[in-house]
């Protein structure tokens, strides 16, 4: 892990599905020293659902957050190496009812991180790297 001069945290992590477990960890931690437990919860969510993505498309490979503060709020980015951009799917209104709930679909219910990092954050978006792969950031304002 990488702390900055202005308390930016930078840390490589591994594409398993234990990334998002070790960057919650982190990212609480970050956030509480910052002392913004105000928006914690989003900002955990985001982070969480940034690494998943990230760690799905680059398994077993190395993958990076960060989180950043400015004036206006928090910045989480995640980096990965595929050179695709995200494509979230099309904006649906759902209910919990809408789901499949059952044992034979649970699994087939995801999909929804995107959506769900485009409503927590006030913008968000992807760029891709100049030394390969991509850059997947959120802002949530404080």
């Amino acid at each position: 892990m990488v702390m900055t001069a202005t308390g930016d945290m930078v840390v490589p992590l591994l594409g398993t599905p234990g990334a998002a477990g070790v960057a919650r960890i982190l990212v609480d931690q970050r956030m509480h020293n910052w002392g913004y437990s105000h928006i914690l919860h989003d900002v955990l969510l985001i982070s969480s659902e940034l690494v998943t993505n990230a760690a799905q498309r680059t398994p077993q490979d190395e993958i990076r957050l960060q989180l950043s503060r400015d004036a206006d709020g928090i910045i989480v980015a995640v980096w990965d190496a595929a050179p695709d951009l995200p494509q979230p799917r099309a904006r649906v209104d759902m209910t919990l009812d809408d789901l499949d709930l059952s044992e034979d679909a649970f699994d087939e219910n995801g999909g929804w991180g995107l959506q769900i990092v485009q409503e927590l954050s006030a913008r968000c978006g992807a760029v891709r790297d100049p030394v390969g792969g991509k850059w997947i950031w959120a802002r949530i304002l404080i």
